[in-house]
């Protein structure tokens, strides 16, 4: 079976390590335990640390956002007539903030799908390099945009949808790493990579609101305080960070990945975890708002959730390494569905407390849910390989790069939660009266569904892919 040209494999006696021109490792073998402690460990770790840092800035950059749109929301008495205008003289209404906060979401998560398919073609240190300076678009349409408040509601639309750049950086960085590390330590290695990138959100939203006032350039400095980062990025990317033969490759592993059913399910389950978190990160600071009409709370503390979740997710990858990644995930959908339910009373109490508290329950357990169902990832794919592979290193070779390239699909597809969960608030507004609970309770019963099928297809005995 011929997989891909063989121009594309590095002669078996090459010593494995050997950085190259153009920052090339044209041999890599994580698996073996002499070459990870002498030399793999600490080449792999280089290149996560800058990973994490360009994803971190990326992250940061698509949620900008989520803590600068409730800066531009007006006062609306009941009869919804314009009592007091935002900052820089906008005067969004709750369902415009909603709305540009999922087309940022829905944007970033769609563009995960090429940035995935860039690892192979371009090589994940060139590819990082090339993202991180995407970033300048969004950098300075955000600080353009913010001081012209006569600016169609359109326009704005699509100069936030630029942010979106920030979101696709995780696909591509996650696909990377995988290559990097043996199987035994993959839950934790891509557990902190994600946690990096993901905390870049807590970060955003604690800083923006303090660099909005440096300056005396209002909103505008929330881009262009990540300008010179995103520069700085791809610096780093640039300088330290290396290329992995094995992973530069033609894109049809990625391809091949879709074709399994378990592809599709796992990127179901996904949109249950990381999309519940990214959906959340982006709408509780308007949630905040527009429910409790806290907007200090929202700008103080809102940032506090992401944080959370972000610091959650390597432990999630770290007790799937260890329990297995299904019972972890089973575990976190039904504590997501109580907390939910939390939720829902703290709305029918008018309790701000138990609504932060609910909050703060479900980023934690998203972050878990988030480090385990990755993990689940290698491993459904290694069973994969044991059922339909042939054994040969080419066909497991090729199956490596299939469970590569599921991850920025399913990371992709999961992401696309993060552009529901602000329309269903939306919709929700407007058909219950101002009310979020539907929204709230359409969410537990979807979590629940998602922990029937991680046990109808991960943990029933007599399951196929049972215990991975």
């Amino acid at each position: 079976m011929a997989i891909q040209d063989r121009q594309d494999e590095a002669p078996a006696s090459l010593e494995p390590g050997v950085i190259g021109r153009g920052r090339w490792i044209e041999r890599w073998t994580p698996e073996d335990e002499n070459f990870w402690e002498a030399k793999g460990k600490a080449i792999a770790f280089r290149n996560l640390v800058f990973s994490i840092v360009a994803e971190h800035i990326g992250f940061s950059i698509w949620m900008l956002w989520s803590i600068v749109v409730v800066r531009m929301y007006g006062t609306y008495d009941d009869a919804g007539v314009l009592v007091a205008a935002g900052a820089n003289g906008w005067a969004l209404t709750a369902e415009q903030g909603l709305t540009l906060l999922a087309v940022t979401s829905g944007v970033g998560a769609f563009l995960r799908i090429p940035y995935t398919f860039a690892v192979p073609i371009f090589g994940g240190r060139n590819w990082t390099v090339i993202s991180a300076l995407l970033l300048v678009i969004p950098t300075l349409g955000l600080a353009w945009v913010v001081g012209r408040p006569d600016t169609s509601f359109g326009v704005l639309l699509a100069i936030a949808a630029t942010a979106g750049f920030g979101g696709g950086n995780f696909a591509s960085s996650m696909a990377n790493i995988t290559f990097f590390y043996p199987d035994k330590e993959k839950g934790w290695a891509l557990g902190l990579n994600a946690a990096g990138g993901n905390i870049g959100v807590a970060v955003a939203q604690k800083l923006v609101p303090i660099v909005i006032g440096i300056g005396g350039v209002g909103l505008a400095m929330a881009g262009l305080v990540y300008l010179p980062l995103a520069v700085v990025a791809a610096v780093l990317a640039f300088i330290f960070m290396d290329n992995l033969r094995e992973a530069k490759a033609d894109p049809k592993p990625t391809a091949r990945s879709v074709r399994h059913g378990h592809t599709w399910l796992m990127a179901f389950l996904y949109v249950g975890t990381f999309g519940s978190f990214i959906g959340y990160s982006a709408a509780f600071p308007t949630l905040l708002t527009v429910v409790f009409e806290r907007p200090d709370i929202a700008l103080t503390w809102g940032f506090l959730g992401a944080l959370l979740g972000s610091l959650a997710r390597p432990y999630g990858g770290k007790l799937a390494d260890r329990f297995g990644g299904s019972i972890v995930t089973i575990i976190a959908f039904v504590l997501m569905a109580g907390a939910g339910l939390m939720a829902v009373e703290g709305i029918r109490q008018e309790s701000l407390g138990l609504f932060f508290a609910s909050f703060m329950a479900l980023f934690l357990i998203t972050g878990i849910g988030n480090g385990s169902t990755y993990r689940m990832v290698p491993s459904v794919f290694n069973r994969l390989r044991d059922f339909k592979g042939d054994g040969s290193e080419e066909s497991n070779l090729d199956f490596k790069r299939q469970s590569a390239g599921a991850i920025g699909i399913i990371s992709a597809i999961g992401a696309f939660g993060g552009f529901c969960i602000p329309f269903v608030y939306k919709f929700s507004r407007e058909l219950f009266d101002g009310s979020i609970v539907p929204a709230l309770q359409l969410y537990v019963g979807i979590f629940l569904v998602m922990a029937l099928l991680t046990w109808v297809f991960y943990l029933r005995k007599g399951a196929r892919m049972a215990g991975v």
